[in-house]
């Protein structure tokens, strides 16, 4: 078995990729031609986008995130935690946690993106 990909889902999938794009540098990977679903290129393991209104229409349920109660978290890893803070802010995300230096040597902050989604953004683990 292999973890293949995440599924987020989000109001306006071209807009939330293009908002991980600016704000994170990733690119799209893939947007299908109906703008329901995308993915971002994040190496083997995709991060990708459904319409919440497309899962709605398949049956699903889909809740709107909340970043202060949040049920998971997205983690991305940088050697400059401060400046890829300050570029998510600049691009539209909202500061959950300032970046700060934890016992076991990583540099932590936490944001949200204009989804509600909890977004680490971290130095690699040593």
């Amino acid at each position: 078995m292999q973890f293949g990909y995440t599924i987020l889902y989000v109001d306006n999938v071209p807009q939330t990729l293009a908002f991980f794009e600016k704000a994170f540098g990733l690119k799209t990977r893939f947007l299908h031609e109906g703008g329901d679903y995308g993915e971002l290129e994040t190496g083997t393991t995709a991060l990708a986008f459904a319409a919440r209104k497309f899962m709605a229409s398949i049956g699903k349920n889909p809740q709107t995130p909340d970043a202060k109660s949040p049920v998971f978290e997205i983690a991305l890893c940088t050697a400059d935690v401060d400046s890829a803070v300050a570029q998510a802010l600049k691009s539209g995300a909202t500061l959950v946690q300032a970046p700060k230096e934890m016992p076991w040597g990583q540099t932590v902050a936490y944001v949200s993106d204009p989804d509600g989604f909890l977004i680490e953004v971290c130095t690699p683990m040593a």
